[in-house]
């Protein structure tokens, strides 16, 4: 097996890497780790590490030589004047180059985005025939046309491979970020921009964290995964390699609940919470297909992934830097 991972210095490629280095899938396993702006600074023989763009289908077709396996996680956020390059040119090229190789299987990770996070009001869990549904920006159109392309090729050319489809990831104490009235929370929303600046500066001194309430006014219950879980299942499918090109929500079995999330914070942290009226819509990604499927199991909830995020401070540990707002 050569596998060839893209977005390889992002917090999950780095996880990824790593672990398939401590558990190889195959005896003679190489990996091609692609970067772009960052070094992976990983040393092992049986790591290569490539620098460049996937819009330049020279520089693909030089790396893709001798590939058999390729997960793709490359990506950018909102930046427009990029985004059309990574995800249409670039995995255009990726896929083209995978089909002459004759390469075996193609892992796209895939987003929530590409169903409107919780920005447009369910009736039902979302299931993986669910349709398109990109929200206001490019990212999220991004991901819908990273789908559509593993899709289509495979309809095509007969490729085979499969989509993890995850929700918003959350490492180390990205969580605890999240959860804040800091102008540098980790991800949106914003939590400090729905006050007075005074009075988010309060809340942050009092180390208080929002509870935000749907549309409807309930708490708001959404998509949220350990880095971890993910990690899990990109192994899993790597190993199992499921036939035809199907799509696999890779999400907690409940959603994530920030009712749940006050209600434990303060009883075993003494953490308060404030009520934060929003405009978003709660959301339940069904996981059913994947633990079928692939026999994958999620080993966080909500209380557990808040345990981990307020733990991981106390134990002296050193945060993946945020490059991105998430």
């Amino acid at each position: 097996m050569h596998l060839l991972v893209t977005g390889a210095s992002g917090k999950l490629g780095r996880r990824v890497i790593a672990r398939l280095l401590r558990q190889p899938l195959a005896p003679n396993m190489q990996i091609t780790a692609l970067t772009h702006s960052r070094k992976l600074d990983i040393a092992d023989e049986r790591l290569i590490e490539r620098r460049g763009n996937i819009a330049d289908k020279s520089f693909v077709d030089d790396v893709m030589k001798g590939i058999t396996h390729v997960v793709h996680m490359a990506t950018c956020k909102e930046m427009p004047e990029l985004v059309m390059d990574v995800t249409v040119k670039g995995m255009f090229w990726l896929l083209e180059e995978f089909r002459a190789q004759k390469g075996k299987y193609f892992i796209l990770v895939g987003g929530d985005a590409a169903i409107g996070h919780y920005l447009y009001p369910t009736n039902a869990p979302i299931t993986e025939s669910y349709p398109h549904k990109a929200g206001p920006g490019c990212y999220s159109l991004s991901k819908v046309l990273e789908e559509v392309m593993l899709n289509q090729v495979h309809i095509q050319y007969g490729i085979q491979g499969c989509c993890l489809r995850a929700p918003w990831l959350v490492a180390d104490d990205d969580l605890r970020y999240a959860l804040s009235f800091s102008t540098e929370v980790f991800g949106s929303p914003r939590w400090h921009e729905y006050f007075d600046c005074k009075i988010s500066k309060q809340f942050e001194k009092e180390r208080r964290v929002p509870l935000p309430l749907c549309a409807q006014g309930k708490p708001l219950q959404r998509g949220i995964l350990s880095i971890d879980d993910l990690v899990n299942a990109i192994i899993t499918a790597l190993k199992l390699q499921p036939s035809g090109c199907e799509t696999y929500n890779i999400s907690m079995n409940e959603p994530f609940d920030y009712g749940l999330a006050a209600t434990h914070l303060e009883a075993k942290f003494g953490v308060k919470s404030v009520e934060v009226q929003t405009q978003f819509h709660s959301v339940w990604m069904d996981n059913k297909k994947a633990l079928k499927q692939l026999s994958w199991q999620p080993n966080f909830d909500t209380k557990t992934l808040i345990d981990s995020a307020w733990a991981f401070n106390s134990k002296d540990n050193v945060r993946t830097p945020i490059l991105y707002p998430g």
